[in-house]
């Protein structure tokens, strides 16, 4: 057990979390994956570990998923402002046909 009362694989996972969101806010997408799946293995690791749990490890257990909800909620603010971004890409593409399409006939 550690200062917090509980799991040190518990605590990394929560570390993990934390860099987890400093990944998506430098859209590092292949870092998020990387350590979205150490956190999963961690998780899935003290499970199998502990059958019951302390306080401490219920604390941080909250914690990983508060900073989850955090995770999945930027990841969805970069997916929207990504398809904003190719939504405008293709109003412009259109409008260059159009414009060239207009400029020939003349």
């Amino acid at each position: 057990m550690t200062a917090l009362g509980c799991d040190p694989v518990l605590e990394r996972a929560l570390e993990v979390s934390h860099e987890v969101l400093w990944a998506i806010d430098q859209g590092d997408l292949q870092s998020v994956a990387v350590l979205d799946a150490e956190r999963l293995r961690l998780l899935q690791s003290a499970r199998s570990r502990r059958e019951v749990l302390s306080a401490g490890d219920h604390t941080v257990l909250r914690q990983i998923a508060e900073l989850n909800d955090r995770a999945i909620g930027l990841m969805e603010h970069h997916r929207r402002d990504k398809g904003e971004a190719l939504d405008l890409a293709a109003v412009g593409r259109r409008a260059v046909v159009a414009y060239s399409n207009t400029r020939q006939q003349r």
